[in-house]
């Protein structure tokens, strides 16, 4: 649960990865202020979540009751509009009511008139009989495989591509920031809040990407062909993103995810105000694994030319070519990328390690490696900066001296 977002289960996470991105809950005994509610998206949030409208005065109030039994919490009386003299202390007592009720939904409900969020849901229809045993073990592949998803919706918001690799990520995990989970009473079902003001982007192309990715699946297991997955890349669909499906729906009877817009934020330009849930089943695992080893086949390398801080060197001798790692600084959308250098640009990363000056050197990001090896090095020079920045670059590296040891002993991770 603790795991970078792409990082494998039975593997530690690399030392400066970013944490979970989904942040702890909201206090739930605080209630948001009733002078910033709107009566109109608490309706609208109520009814999302199953609450029933009961007789009130029309035009005024209405009462709304929480699903389930009628003694499963209390009633709320809610004002249809703020205009009238007592709608704010309406709107307390109905806000008091949801801290204290025991309703699941009460707490969803708070978060998303907290910070207005769209929702995501995730199922998994886990077999008859293992639901009990198999709890915690439920609840860990629902997580991850939501993680994954999130990450690849995140990752199509920033540039579209069958394969990312690498790329983008750390400013995807950033955009992932401020995400909130929601209560989860089973370990089948899992809740997330995107805030508005930081993930509507990755909401959205996450909506597109997985109805395009069930289109695509739908054609490929009635015709045979892969051509819908290709298409599909321009709505988002990726490795990242089917390989995430395949671990959703892994284990399972089928699997699910659906998602409503923030009432208070409106529905985005282009989307349906009711997105359709989309779901997946056992049987869609291998066309959705034939589109992953496509899209990791067929996504072409890249032309760049990197500018990076040289942190580790080997070489199996004192002379001939070597390999060297940079930690990127400018070029590419990866952190790090492995080099393999002949003797005489192995001597100029070696000079320039030394002196802390940062390295540029041309070449191609390879696909395969996901994006982290450079090939054809060539223009391997240093580059020259001014004091500040010198002083900057020396102390990062300072701080990872450790890089400079492993180059000396011959050792690379």
């Amino acid at each position: 649960m603790h795991r970078p977002m792409d990082e494998p289960a039975d593997r530690a996470a690399p030392a400066g990865t970013r944490a979970h991105p989904c942040a702890e809950d909201p206090d739930p005994r605080q209630g948001p202020d009733p002078a910033l509610v709107d009566p109109a998206v608490l309706g609208s949030l109520l009814g999302r979540h199953g609450w029933r409208r009961r007789g009130a005065v029309a035009g005024h109030y209405s009462r709304w009751t929480p699903p389930g039994p009628a003694a499963a919490g209390p009633s709320l009386l809610v004002p249809d509009t703020a205009s009238y003299p007592d709608s704010e202390d309406l709107l307390a007592e109905a806000l008091s009511a949801l801290v204290h009720c025991a309703a699941p939904s009460a707490r969803e409900i708070l978060v998303s008139l907290a910070v207005p969020s769209d929702e995501i849901r995730w199922w998994r229809d886990v077999p008859e009989g293992t639901a009990g045993a198999a709890g915690w073990t439920e609840t860990e592949q629902l997580r991850t495989a939501a993680r994954k998803i999130l990450l690849a919706g995140a990752l199509a918001a920033r540039g579209l591509a069958g394969h990312h690799g690498a790329r983008h990520r750390v400013k995807a995990r950033a955009a992932l920031d401020g995400i909130l989970v929601g209560p989860a009473p089973v370990g089948s079902r899992l809740t997330v809040f995107v805030p508005v003001a930081s993930g509507r982007a990755v909401a959205v192309r996450l909506h597109q990407a997985l109805h395009a990715t069930r289109e695509a699946v739908d054609y490929q297991r009635a015709t045979g062909g892969m051509e819908a997955f290709d298409s599909a890349v321009a709505a988002g669909v990726s490795r990242e993103l089917t390989k995430a499906l395949t671990d959703l729906v892994r284990g399972s009877e089928g699997a699910g995810i659906s998602l409503d817009w923030a009432p208070a934020a409106g529905t985005p330009a282009g989307c349906p105000a009711r997105p359709e849930p989309v779901e997946f089943s056992p049987g869609d695992l291998p066309a959705l694994r034939l589109a992953g080893a496509r899209y990791l086949r067929d996504e072409p390398s890249v032309r760049v030319r990197i500018t990076g801080a040289v942190v580790r060197l080997r070489r199996s001798g004192p002379r001939g070519p070597g390999v060297v790692r940079l930690r990127v600084l400018a070029g590419a959308e990866v952190a790090n990328v492995r080099i393999e250098l002949d003797e005489e640009a192995y001597r100029i990363a070696g000079h320039a390690h030394l002196v802390g000056l940062p390295l540029r050197v041309e070449g191609r990001l390879e696909n395969r490696g996901g994006f982290r090896r450079l090939t054809g090095a060539s223009q391997v020079a240093p580059v020259q900066v001014d004091e500040a920045e010198r002083d900057r670059l020396m102390k990062s590296l300072q701080e990872n001296v450790d890089f400079f040891e492993e180059a000396c002993t011959g050792y690379e991770g």
